[in-house]
């Protein structure tokens, strides 16, 4: 039994509509894979989080180096007491300044006694239910960062200090 020349032509286009749906699959996953990879290199070499910064000369794009972070300890901790319904209070913080900026440290040295009397003054203000919750102790770091930015931007016209750390924390 031969296939004649049309019987041939029908079997093959069969098989060629039966393997289609499957190469087309097949292609599609391929797609996919290749596009997770893709997305998945990019982000391990760090593209999607450095910062780019645009060259003065031509506008050509170069990441950012970041700069390190400088720390000021403001030595010694300060010490204040303040008035609780049922007694006299005291608190101990110990505050450390972070900068990216050596300048802005350095303001803050030239100006240490200004800085230690708005943060004094923003410590005795406290009250002591409100300290002994950490969201309490939160708002007074921002308030006390604030306080300190305020005072270098006066001076230097912009912020400089990046954050405001409590090194000690002691209520008595």
């Amino acid at each position: 039994m031969a296939m004649t020349e049309d019987e041939v032509a029908v079997a093959v286009a069969s098989a060629k509509k039966r393997r289609s749906p499957l190469v087309i699959g097949l292609v599609v996953a391929l797609l996919a894979v290749s596009g997770v990879c893709a997305y998945a290199l990019t982000g391990m070499r760090g593209h999607d989080k450095s910062a780019a910064v645009a060259d003065k000369d031509g506008g050509e794009a170069k990441p950012a180096k970041p700069q390190p972070e400088l720390f000021l300890p403001l030595e010694p901790a300060f010490v204040v007491n303040f008035r609780d319904d049922e007694a006299m209070r005291y608190l101990q913080v110990g505050v450390t300044l972070m900068a990216h900026d050596q300048a802005a440290l350095d303001t803050v040295k030239s100006v240490d006694p200004v800085v230690r009397n708005a943060l004094v003054m923003l410590f005795s203000r406290q009250d002591y239910t409100i300290l002994s919750d950490p969201a309490g102790k939160q708002k007074l770091q921002a308030d006390a960062l604030a306080a300190v930015r305020k005072i270098v931007e006066a001076r230097t016209g912009k912020p400089g200090i990046d954050a405001l750390y409590f090194t000690s924390f002691v209520m008595q």
